[in-house]
């Protein structure tokens, strides 16, 4: 998405809030905009040198555009009183469509990405908010099955902690997707999902803020993963992502357990290939999973050459950056935080980050100062896959 879920951020990187990915389940993601690999180059129909007019559609035709929508939602059960709320300051967001037509189109090494989102402040700030909330963490642990750190990970990347969670109207920013017509169907589900949400009196349409995808609230839901996904952490009848951290713990870690995750397992492991490794057997399809043992037969180690201390029964070989050659052990978890992001370099930081949160030592830089802006994954094509 979280479509899980994106916004914006420096050229290298845009942060969740975007607009979502199908989940290997059918669910939607709560994020938005990245590629499965923070590498793809985006079709040349959305490289922002195409004008919405070239494309066919006309600016000036938006409001005999948003009349359709009003006719589809009050077709599809919508009240009047939430129409006439949430169409009332309905308008065309010009930066809606440049952020969508310009996503990164140059790949970036893991490396590179991994020292922009994983500064060392950064994980010692997760350490922080981790031992705050813990109590919250905990019981969200307890109730879905999801370790703390992994839910921190995700607040982390997907708003700072919740400080970043965009300001754009979202019904605004839907219709405006919807209209510019690349993606009309999934964006005009997605409004639809939205109108949902503050119709069923989850939400009043001026809370009804995110990214420039959509994408709402600390963990950067899109609307429809609000409405699979979204849970109350604290027992008081309403599910706040915005504001409630409480809300925002349970609504994590209930993406995660409804999509597989499982209590007794990591992500996975950095290691080491043995020289003249068969790059077939690297990947994350059924046919390329084996048993962690089947893996140290094969001569994978730890990176300083010991011995796999895995016992995992179902693991991956993953070498998401070939130019640099880094190879890692991954399991069913990993695949799982794939489906909130479809991007290798995303689940690995967020594996890196848990890990840092309870302790381990990564690869990290020190001495950055906090950016303006939350730092999280590569640009991902929405709608790849």
């Amino acid at each position: 998405m979280k479509l899980s879920a994106l916004a914006v951020l420096t050229p290298l990187i845009i942060l969740s809030g975007c607009a979502a990915q199908k989940a290997t389940s059918g669910q939607t993601t709560p994020q938005a905009a990245a590629t499965t690999q923070p590498s793809a180059a985006a079709p040349a129909a959305t490289s922002g040198k195409t004008s919405l007019a070239e494309q066919g559609r006309d600016p000036a035709e938006f409001p005999a555009y948003v009349e359709k929508l009003k006719a589809q939602a009050l077709a599809q059960g919508i009240s009047q009183q939430t129409i006439d709320s949430t169409f009332a300051n309905l308008h065309f967001v010009d930066r809606v469509i440049n952020s969508d037509r310009n996503q990164l189109e140059k790949k970036i090494t893991l490396d590179d990405y991994l020292t922009r989102v994983l500064p060392e402040w950064k994980i010692k700030q997760g350490q922080t908010q981790y031992q705050n909330n813990l109590p919250a963490l905990q019981r969200a642990s307890d109730r879905y099955g999801v370790q703390p750190q992994y839910i921190v990970a995700l607040w982390a990347m997907e708003s700072s902690f919740g400080k970043i969670q965009g300001k754009e109207d979202v019904f605004s920013a839907l219709a405006t997707l919807a209209f510019e017509g690349r993606r009309e169907a999934f964006f005009t589900k997605e409004f639809m999902a939205a109108l949902k949400i503050v119709d069923s009196g989850h939400a009043t349409a001026d809370m009804m803020k995110g990214s420039w995808a959509g994408a709402m609230g600390q963990s950067q839901f899109m609307p429809s993963s609000y409405l699979n996904y979204g849970a109350d952490g604290n027992g008081d009848g309403k599910i706040d992502i915005w504001k409630n951290t409480d809300d925002v713990f349970a609504s994590t870690a209930n993406y995660l357990s409804k999509e597989g995750w499982k209590r007794d397992q990591g992500w996975g492991q950095e290691v080491k290939l043995p020289a003249g490794f068969d790059g077939s057997l690297a990947g994350l399809k059924n046919n390329q999973m084996h048993p962690a043992s089947y893996w140290q037969q094969m001569g994978v180690t730890q990176v300083d050459g010991g011995p796999l201390a895995s016992t995992a029964t179902r693991a991956w070989i993953i070498t998401p950056d070939d130019t640099q050659g880094r190879a890692f052990l991954v399991y069913d978890n990993f695949r799982t935080i794939m489906h909130w992001n479809r991007s290798t370099y995303f689940a690995l930081s967020i594996g890196m980050m848990a890990d840092g949160i309870m302790g381990a030592q990564i690869p990290v830089v020190s001495g950055d100062a906090a950016p303006s802006a939350p730092l999280a994954p590569a640009p991902r094509n929405p709608f790849s896959g």
